[in-house]
């Protein structure tokens, strides 16, 4: 029986000195995690131009309205709708019979009209004989003169007849005035097409320029300003003498790869919109713009400068205000407070509260606050522009 009992007061010692070691150790204080890991990189330094976009359409360089000087049957169509013609190919074809027809009657008319001259320039000169050797009256004299000067107008007359007589026979051909792309025709072969100089003629065909192609967008008149301002120390949109670069996209691309040249700005600014409407010329020798297209042009907005540019992933926001978090020389993560411009190449340019020095924290910027001890990690520098950013 004694056995027994010092073998449980054994095990209770066992438990209870177990029991006092735990405690002893949960009343121990944890271990402080270390600072974070975060990545930082000083800001790329690089010369920029700011930009504006807006958005406009293109228009085309010549627009023509085909329709005819002269009135007939139309005979014949030579093209097909919508292919591109060239100045001077042939479209359309009038009847020519009548206008043949009246030709030949002028050109009859013109020969009497020349024989009536003869026959009167040789009466003229009998009568200058006789008039001398006084066999006829002064009074016949004149007569004949007169005959003369009529038969010589008659002349004139069906020379200007026979001119125009052609000039319409020429007209029941009509052939393009421009280069460009054709569209449908709007009257079938045997309808009665109206010529002339009315307002009631007929409309065949419309034919537009492709090559090269304008661009027409508007702008407001604090951006009309700030240009004029620019324009003080270069060249720039509104310098109407000058011819700026600008670059444009279409509405299924990335970037603006396509190159064009200012060649116009208005001379008023439109009173109900308060825009001012400016104008860019492109080449478009593959016919990829079409009038009526839109697309979005980017503008110089200002002079070339030097710039400050961040990863985009490094901002962070607070309210209104955008900020960074920089590593000063301890490793303590610092708030700087910042003024944002465009976004180039994917890096964000800073144009306050950044020094070139500075260390920012460009990855892990959500695991740390501001005072807060970091353990900072130099990151990669970003890559270098393209060749179109760097002329941008």
């Amino acid at each position: 029986m004694a056995a027994l009992v010092d073998a449980r007061n054994t095990v209770l010692a066992l438990f209870l000195t177990g029991a006092l070691a735990g405690c002893g150790e949960a009343q121990q204080p944890a271990p402080a995690p270390p600072p974070p890991a975060v990545t930082v990189a000083k800001p790329v330094q690089r010369m920029i131009v700011d930009k504006d976009e807006y958005v406009g359409r293109f228009v085309a360089v010549d627009m023509v309205e085909v329709r005819a000087r002269v009135s007939g049957y139309l005979e014949k169509v030579h093209f097909v709708d919508g292919q591109l013609v060239k100045q001077g190919d042939l479209l359309f074809t009038i009847d020519r019979r009548p206008f043949q027809n009246a030709l030949d009657q002028a050109k009859a008319n013109l020969a009497q009209a020349r024989a009536n001259l003869a026959y009167a320039e040789a009466d003229l000169a009998r009568a200058q004989q006789l008039v001398r050797e006084r066999t006829i009256s002064e009074q016949v004299y004149e007569q004949r003169v007169q005959a003369k000067k009529t038969a010589e107008a008659s002349v004139a007359a069906n020379e200007a007849a026979v001119r125009q007589a052609t000039l319409d026979l020429e007209f029941t051909e009509l052939r393009a005035p421009i280069a460009g792309r054709i569209g449908d025709r709007r009257v079938s072969p045997g309808n009665l097409v109206t010529g002339g100089t009315g307002g009631n003629t007929t409309l065949l065909a419309t034919i537009v320029s492709i090559d090269p192609i304008r661009f027409e967008f508007t702008f407001d008149e604090a951006s009309y300003l700030r240009y004029k301002r620019l324009a003080e120390e270069g060249p720039d949109i509104a310098s109407r003498g000058a011819r700026t670069k600008v670059a444009l996209k279409l509405l299924d691309e990335q970037g603006f790869p396509h190159q064009g040249t200012m060649d116009f700005v208005d001379n008023v600014i439109d009173r109900t919109s308060g825009t001012i409407r400016g104008r860019a010329v492109l080449a478009n020798g593959d016919g990829l713009f079409t009038p009526g297209m839109f697309a979005r042009v980017e503008v110089p907005a200002s002079a070339p400068y030097q710039a400050l540019l961040i990863p985009d992933g490094a901002i962070g926001s607070e309210q209104v205000r955008k900020f960074v978090l920089t590593v000063d020389g301890e490793n303590v993560a610092r708030q700087r407070y910042v003024k944002l411009g465009p976004l180039v190449d994917g890096l964000r340019v800073v144009k306050e509260g950044l020094k070139p020095d500075d260390r920012v924290i460009v990855d892990g910027l959500m695991r740390v606050r501001p005072g807060q001890k970091v353990t900072p990690q130099e990151g990669v520098e970003p890559p270098t522009p393209s060749p179109q950013a760097k002329a941008g």
